[in-house]
């Protein structure tokens, strides 16, 4: 008679298998999945079912997960994390957008442009976007002026060509309403750096900024305003003719200025930045967010803070760690 480990591996049979069938563990309830386990941080059904309430509505009123986690918060309802909101969201299966690549060429680099802004009306973007229309080679064109500062459209129209007096006529009327910033960044198409356009600026006083060619990411606060205008919920994409175009704007702009509850300001609406009517609002979350932590310590790390718009922002900001 050979060993034991022969006469296994003959078998073909494991040592720890041979041990096991000697002396089988007892038999173990059906495991329960990680789907349905019971966690003191999870949240619970009830309130899983209000997020999911305040979300559809959402979607229904044509508002972001964003904007409805903050105007529960403004109510002073806070059932989770915004985290677990857009969690909530993917998982009732909002559809979202892949970023479109873009191509660079081989060319020599130019100056990189950098604006500053520390408070509202300091510095503005603008540029001009495409809508749609039913008919081929047929677009209309929206232009649009942003405050860089607290993301609020301070002057746009929408015309069925892009021309330089009517950038020059939008520009005019936006500084009658709000003053003159001290610079205007724009990229490098025909109409933005046209001579007509040029001395209307420089004639109040404000310096030019454009972006390096073939660089799509020197005007960031521009083309995040129109992304999120043609990513919202119930945009048309198509629009039959110039006045239909016009009257969506109409109803878009005071709408993303004084309702939309922006990511990049902290979740509060380009008005409320821009007047600073922000910082009350602030203190009503705050509260709302200190009594949520007390009463789920477990959730959190550690004491939360609320977040505020930032004191400083800008195209194409220096690392100040890097330069430390």
């Amino acid at each position: 008679m050979g060993s034991q480990r022969r006469a296994l591996v003959l078998a073909g049979v494991s040592r720890s298998t041979w041990q096991y069938r000697q002396q089988p563990r007892p038999r173990q309830a059906a495991p329960v999945p990680q789907r349905d386990r019971v966690y003191p941080t999870r949240i619970s059904g009830a309130d899983r079912e209000r997020i999911e309430e305040r979300i559809l509505a959402g979607w229904a009123n044509e508002v972001s997960v964003d904007h409805a986690f903050a105007t529960a918060w403004d109510d002073g309802v806070l059932l989770a994390s915004r985290r677990t909101w857009w969690r909530i969201a993917s998982e009732l299966e909002q559809s979202l957008r892949p970023k479109v690549p873009t191509k660079r060429g081989q060319r020599t680099p130019r100056k990189v442009s950098v604006v500053t802004a520390t408070r509202p009306g300091q510095a503005w973007s603008w540029d001009i976007t495409d809508l749609l229309s039913p008919w081929r080679g047929v677009v209309f064109k929206a232009y649009k002026i942003t405050d860089i500062y607290s993301r609020e459209i301070v002057g746009y129209r929408v015309e069925d060509r892009e021309a330089d007096h009517l950038a020059v006529e939008m520009f005019e009327q936006a500084i009658a309403e709000r003053g003159a910033p001290e610079v205007v960044h724009a990229d490098s198409g025909a109409a933005m750096r046209s001579n007509e356009l040029r001395e209307t600026l420089q004639a109040s006083r404000v310096q030019l900024s454009h972006n390096r060619p073939y660089v799509s990411n020197d005007n960031p606060f521009s083309e995040a305003g129109f992304r999120t205008m043609k990513y919202r919920p119930g945009y048309p994409r198509v629009f039959t003719d110039l006045e239909s175009a016009r009257a969506y704007l109409a109803d878009y702009v005071p709408w993303y200025n004084t309702k939309h509850k922006h990511s990049g300001i902290a979740l509060f609406s380009p008005a409320q930045v821009g007047d600073g009517s922000w910082r009350q609002v602030w203190e009503a979350r705050d509260r709302a967010l200190q009594r949520y932590y007390e009463q789920y310590p477990g959730r959190f790390a550690q004491r939360p803070v609320t977040p505020s718009p930032a004191n400083k922002v800008g195209i194409n900001l220096p690392n100040e760690k890097a330069t430390k």
